[in-house]
């Protein structure tokens, strides 16, 4: 796979403060969903979070690194019953435009090392593209709607 096939990147301008963008971002698996903002059960042990959604199932998320408030990064794992199983990187790194306007920017890498063969590889590359950039969307609809954001 090349580097054209193993990175996507995608932001959107989202009118709230960062540290409300920040608390939702934090928080490892909240761009599960199914073109709507859906509620999860989390079970956290240690680094490791998963992510129980009524819908799809569920997902393990290794925390690699939370500085508050500008960048969180997880690590997706490719098998939920395997913690070294292998997985792409998930980052999220925030600016602040002014008080009340935050980019938030997702970069998701490393689709070379999951299992399957290159055209698997590329189906999960090509679903994931286009999640991105609804789960953005879904991100910035939440955000905006209230004024708040719940912890799961």
């Amino acid at each position: 796979m090349t580097d054209e096939l193993d990175r996507i990147e995608r932001d959107i301008t989202i009118d709230a403060p960062m540290d409300r963008v920040w608390t939702l971002v934090a928080e490892p698996g909240w761009y599960i969903n199914d073109n709507e903002w859906t509620e999860h059960r989390l079970e956290h042990d240690g680094d490791l979070t998963t992510v129980h959604d009524p819908i799809h199932g569920a997902f393990v998320f290794r925390t690699v690194t939370l500085d508050e408030p500008h960048y969180a990064a997880f690590r997706w794992l490719a098998d939920h019953t395997d913690p070294d199983s292998p997985s792409t990187l998930v980052e999220f790194r925030l600016t602040a435009l002014d008080t009340d306007t935050t980019e938030l920017r997702v970069t998701e890498t490393g689709f070379d090392s999951l299992p399957g063969d290159a055209s698997e590889r590329r189906t999960r590359f090509e679903e994931n593209s286009r999640g991105w950039t609804t789960e953005l969307e879904i991100a910035k609809r939440h955000l905006e709607k209230d004024g708040s954001v719940a912890r799961r």
